[in-house]
């Protein structure tokens, strides 16, 4: 299967629980009737968080089709144009983005009740193989090492998104899952958790990884 990831927004004053109230509630009435969807995940960052600034993004939205030709019919049609419409109501689209992705499961002890995502950029010197070798081999292994990781996912950019020279906003996404706040601080303060991020000057540019903590919402699938 293949995976669309869409990081959003919320419009220019919004506050935040209407916002997540909305895309919770009220906006699946449009995304479900796409065709072709096999699951559909929303992940919200933690109301918590805003005390600390906004987010580089409020949240972002996955949906999972069989392969890439269903998902080109999704973007076709009156139920993608009432998406379009539904999405103004509530986030600014001049804002969205999204990759399209692969998935691989490195580890998977159910989801927790918190979910970490990281937005990874590959070291500029790499091919994109070369990248998603390392993130997929040792860097995974050191990340499955880590106590308190449930799960494990990465969501890397399908190499068709790099042809003709473009470059995606991100190169892949990492999600983990963690049972709560104090199994995520635990993880954070432990000789594993330094020991991947010591790893991450391998393979990705430098500077910290853009990263939200959110909870997880399945509305299908």
């Amino acid at each position: 299967m293949v995976k669309v990831l869409t990081f959003v927004t919320r419009k220019a004053g919004m506050p935040v629980d209407e916002f997540q109230t909305y895309w919770r509630t009220r906006h699946p009435d449009a995304v479900t009737k796409l065709p072709g969807i096999r699951r559909y995940v929303q992940s919200h960052v933690l109301p918590a968080a805003y005390a600390k600034g906004e987010p580089v993004h409020d949240g972002i939205a996955e949906v999972w089709a069989d392969d890439t030709n269903p998902l080109r019919a999704m973007s076709q049609g009156p139920a993608y144009a009432d998406v379009v419409a539904d999405e103004a109501k509530f986030i600014d689209r001049s804002k969205m983005g999204l990759i399209i992705t692969e998935e691989h499961v490195a580890k998977d002890e159910g989801a927790g009740a918190l979910k970490a995502i990281e937005f990874f950029s590959r070291r500029p010197d790499l091919s994109v193989e070369d990248f998603q070798r390392r993130w997929r081999g040792e860097h995974a292994a050191l990340v499955t090492r880590v106590p308190g990781v449930r799960r494990y996912v990465i969501s890397a950019t399908r190499p068709s998104a790099y042809t003709g020279g473009r470059q995606p906003a991100y190169d892949g996404a990492a999600l983990m899952w963690f049972e709560s706040g104090d199994a995520l601080k635990a993880a954070g303060g432990s000789a594993e958790y330094k020991a991947l991020v010591a790893d991450r000057a391998h393979f990705l540019a430098p500077g910290q990884p853009p990263f939200l903590l959110t909870t997880e919402y399945v509305v299908v699938g």
